[in-house]
Parts: C-alpha cells; sequence; structure tokens
C-alpha cells in the first residue's frame, strides 16, 4: 500500500523559507518518481515540482523556478521540497504523491497529470507578514 505522509508547513514571512518533508512507507522508492502539489484556496490543485525515481529528472512549475528545489534521499525513504523566497501567492495546502510507474513517463507529465495513485494527507504552507 503506497503511503505518504507531509511535514513541515507552518506560517512564515514572504521572503523566509521552509523545507518540507515527504515520508514514504509500503513500496519501494527507488522505483517511483514523487511529485508536490499544491492547492490555495478557491483555485485548481497545481504541480509545483516532481523528481523522477533516480533523481535525474525534474520539473518546476513556472511561479516556483530559481525558489524551490526538490531532492530525494531514497535510503530514508524521504522526498523534501526547499522552498526559499517565499510570497504569499505560496499560501497552499501542500501534498506529496505518486503514481505506479507504469503511468506516466515523465516528471511533467506527472506534475501535469491528476492521475496519482496516492496522496499524502497534506501540510499548510502561509505566507503572510
Amino acid at each position: 500500500q503506497l503511503q505518504l505522509v507531509e511535514s513541515g508547513g507552518g506560517l512564515v514571512q514572504p521572503g523566509g523559507s521552509l523545507r518540507l518533508s515527504c515520508v514514504t512507507s509500503g513500496f519501494d522508492l527507488n522505483y517511483y518518481a514523487i511529485g508536490w502539489f499544491r492547492q490555495a484556496p478557491g483555485k485548481e490543485r497545481e504541480g509545483v515540482s516532481c523528481i523522477a525515481s533516480d533523481g535525474n529528472w525534474t520539473f518546476y512549475l513556472d511561479a516556483v523556478k530559481g525558489r524551490f528545489t526538490i531532492s530525494r534521499d531514497n535510503a530514508k525513504n524521504t522526498v523534501y521540497l526547499q522552498m526559499h523566497s517565499l510570497k504569499p501567492d505560496d499560501t497552499a495546502i501542500y501534498y506529496c504523491a505518486t503514481h505506479h510507474p507504469w503511468r506516466h513517463s515523465t516528471v511533467q507529465a506527472m506534475c501535469a497529470s491528476a492521475e496519482l495513485d496516492a496522496w499524502g494527507q497534506g501540510t499548510e504552507v502561509t505566507v503572510s507578514s
């Protein structure tokens, strides 16, 4: 059973930083891509960043390029999203998610898709002064 648990959200001032963590269990992370998605109040969910199973391919939403970095430590079953220079527009609930290897062939496709096989419960990020 694919399980993911996010942590690391909170309240931060504009310009601040946070690191989100996604701890996985129930599957071998070495074979699974992981993505971070977010949903702000009144807005549709969007793919923020996705990373391939081997870490060699990443995708970033244009709005976060240069500010967010996705990484993974398969030995710790954990994927991270380091967020710098946070803006009020980054306020949202952030979810990590994964899909079975056969479902999407690229990280771009994963981040653009609503068809994923497991989601975490989400962690809330609020950027406000």
